[in-house]
């Protein structure tokens, strides 16, 4: 199997582990927020499905510009051949402003933002198909690089690994909201 199979395998474990973790619910569990600047359950499925969007989005721009010739980012790769858990711990503070791109504002049922997120696969899927295609045409996905908003440039391989990352930290969000003494039951 190649790497990118595999990352993009376990990408779609952690959506699977995600949606678990958030289940089905109610309407009251939906926007239950235990502090009031605090996300509820729906506010982060929406956000994880936003932002799961732009940087599957990203990684195909910078694919693009590669075959192009021109590449989306140029400059020393700062995190080279570090894995996504090392380049967070070294650039993300505790709690992170979330860029305007992927903050919650659409609002809506969390049934909506789980079939949205679900749909999300099916574009990773074809767009590890194209990341394939790219390494047969001679394109090293090390030099596709496209920067990320708090952490700098990310290659492919570290762009995949950050979708893994950020559902799983989003799954331990959705899990302390529902272990709140509030949360309804």
């Amino acid at each position: 199997m190649s790497l990118v199979r595999h990352l993009i395998l376990d990408v779609a474990a952690a959506r699977a582990r995600f949606l678990e973790m958030v289940g089905k619910p109610s309407p009251a569990q939906a926007v239950f927020r235990p502090a009031p600047d605090a996300w509820s359950i729906t506010d982060n499925i929406e956000h994880i499905t936003l932002a799961e969007q732009g940087g599957i989005n990203s990684i195909w721009k910078a694919l693009a510009g590669a075959r192009a010739g021109t590449p989306v980012w140029t400059g020393t790769l700062v995190h080279t051949g570090l894995n996504i858990e090392k380049i967070i711990a070294t650039t993300w503070k505790e709690r992170e402003q979330v860029p305007a791109t992927a903050a919650p504002k659409w609002g809506g049922p969390a049934e909506y933002w789980i079939s949205a997120l679900r749909s999300v696969q099916s574009q990773l899927d074809a767009l590890g198909a194209e990341l394939e295609r790219a390494e047969g045409e001679g394109i090293e996905l090390a030099t596709v690089v496209y920067p990320h908003v708090i952490s700098g440039p990310l290659d492919v391989q570290q762009r995949l690994e950050f979708l893994r990352f950020h559902l799983d930290r989003h799954r331990g969000q959705v899990e302390r909201i529902r272990q709140h003494a509030d949360f309804p039951r």
